[in-house]
C-alpha cells in the first residue's frame, strides 16, 4: 500500500467512526444542556442556534486521538503505520481540546455563564502551551525551522525561533475560533486546510505527519455530516481552538509554515478583521470599519445567507489552499 492510498484509507476509517459515534455524543450532550449561548449583539437569525449543542470538537479530537494512539501501539509489533513524531500535534490537539472545553463548559454551567473563561486567562494558558510547543519543535524533534519557496537551503533562526513559532500556534488557534460562527464554516476551512498540508507533508516524505492530517480530514467531514446548515451540534472552543492549533503545529512541522497565511487566509481575514475592529473603535472613539466582527457577521449584516457566506468564503480558502500547494512546488 503506497503512501496516499494510506493517507486516504486513515480518512474514511476515521470520517466512518465519526458518524457512528456523532448520534450518541448528540444525545449526551443533550442529555447534560450543553447547549450554545447566543451573544445579544449577534445577528438576530443567530437567535434560533440558542440551545444547540456545543462543544461538538469532541466528536472530531476522539476519533482522531484513537486511530493515533492505536496506530503508534501497533508498532510495538513491528509494524510502522504512524510514527512518534505525529505524538507532538496530538498533544497538542489535546491540550488546546482540554482548554477550549473548560471554557465552553464555564460558559454553559459555570460562574461566568454566557461568557466563558476570563480572556486573559485563557490567553496566558494558550501561551504557555505554546512556548511548551515550540520547545519541543525545535529541541526534540528538531524540525526545519523555515523553508522559503525557491530557496532549497532551510534558514536557521536561532532563538527568535521559539517565540515566533509560539506566536504561530495562539495567533492560528484564536484565528480558526474567530472562524466558528455559522454552520459548516470552520469545520470546511479546517478540512482544506489539514489536506494542503497534508499533501505538503506528502510531498516532503513526512509520511506519518501526512496521514496524521487525512486522519484529521476524515474526521471533520464526520463532523461536518451534523455540522451544515442547520447544525446538529456546533464545534465550539473544545474543536476551534484545538483545530487552529493542530494546524500551525502542523505548518512548523513542515518548515514551510511562511505559507500559512495563504492555506488559512480565511481564518486569518476573520481575525484580521477583529483586530482592525478593535483598534479602530478605540481610536475614534466609538466609530467601526465594519458592521459587526468577525468578518462573517459583517456579510451576514449586509444581507447574505449563511449558506452564501460559508460557500463563498469556502471557495477563496480553497483557492488560497492551491495558491499555498503550488508555491511549495516552486
Amino acid at each position: 500500500m503506497n503512501d496516499s492510498t494510506m493517507a486516504l484509507g486513515l480518512a474514511g476509517l476515521s470520517f466512518m467512526m465519526t458518524v457512528i459515534w456523532g448520534s450518541p455524543l448528540l444525545r449526551i450532550l443533550r442529555h447534560f444542556n450543553i447547549g450554545k449561548l447566543i451573544r445579544v449583539e449577534e445577528p438576530a437569525k443567530h437567535f434560533v442556534k440558542m440551545g444547540t449543542p456545543t462543544m461538538g470538537g469532541v466528536m472530531i479530537i476522539l476519533p482522531v486521538a484513537v486511530v493515533t494512539i492505536l496506530l503508534n501501539t501497533v508498532a510495538l509489533v513491528g509494524m510502522r503505520l504512524l510514527g512518534r513524531s505525529v505524538l507532538v500535534p496530538l498533544v497538542a490537539m489535546i491540550a488546546y481540546a482540554i482548554l477550549g472545553a473548560m471554557d465552553d463548559w464555564e460558559g454553559i454551567h459555570g460562574k461566568r455563564k454566557g461568557e466563558g473563561m476570563r480572556a486573559r486567562t485563557k490567553f496566558a494558558a494558550q501561551v504557555i502551551l505554546a512556548v511548551g510547543l515550540a520547545l519541543v519543535l525545535k529541541y526534540v524533534l528538531e524540525v526545519p525551522e523555515l523553508i522559503l519557496p525557491g530557496v532549497s537551503a532551510v534558514l536557521n533562526l536561532g532563538v527568535w525561533y521559539i517565540p515566533i513559532a509560539a506566536f504561530i500556534i495562539v495567533s492560528t488557534s484564536n484565528a480558526v475560533n474567530f472562524t466558528d460562527g455559522l454552520d459548516g464554516l470552520a469545520g470546511l476551512i479546517s478540512a482544506t486546510a489539514f489536506a494542503t498540508l497534508g499533501g505538503i507533508a506528502l510531498m516532503q516524505g513526512q509520511v506519518f505527519i501526512a496521514r496524521f492530517c487525512f486522519t484529521m480530514v476524515g474526521a471533520l467531514f464526520g463532523f461536518l455530516w451534523f455540522n451544515v446548515h442547520p447544525a446538529q451540534l456546533i464545534m465550539g472552543d473544545t474543536g476551534s481552538l484545538s483545530l487552529g492549533a493542530t494546524l500551525a503545529v502542523i505548518a512548523l512541522m513542515t518548515g514551510q509554515w511562511i505559507l500559512l497565511p495563504l492555506i488559512i487566509i480565511i481564518p486569518l481575514s476573520e481575525a484580521l478583521s477583529v483586530v482592525l475592529q478593535i483598534g479602530y473603535f478605540k481610536a475614534t472613539h466609538g466609530q467601526r470599519i465594519f458592521k459587526m466582527a468577525p468578518l462573517h457577521l459583517h456579510f451576514e449584516l449586509l444581507g447574505w445567507s449563511e449558506t452564501q457566506i460559508v460557500q463563498r468564503f469556502w471557495l477563496i480558502g480553497l483557492l488560497g489552499a492551491m495558491l499555498g500547494i503550488g508555491l511549495a512546488l516552486v
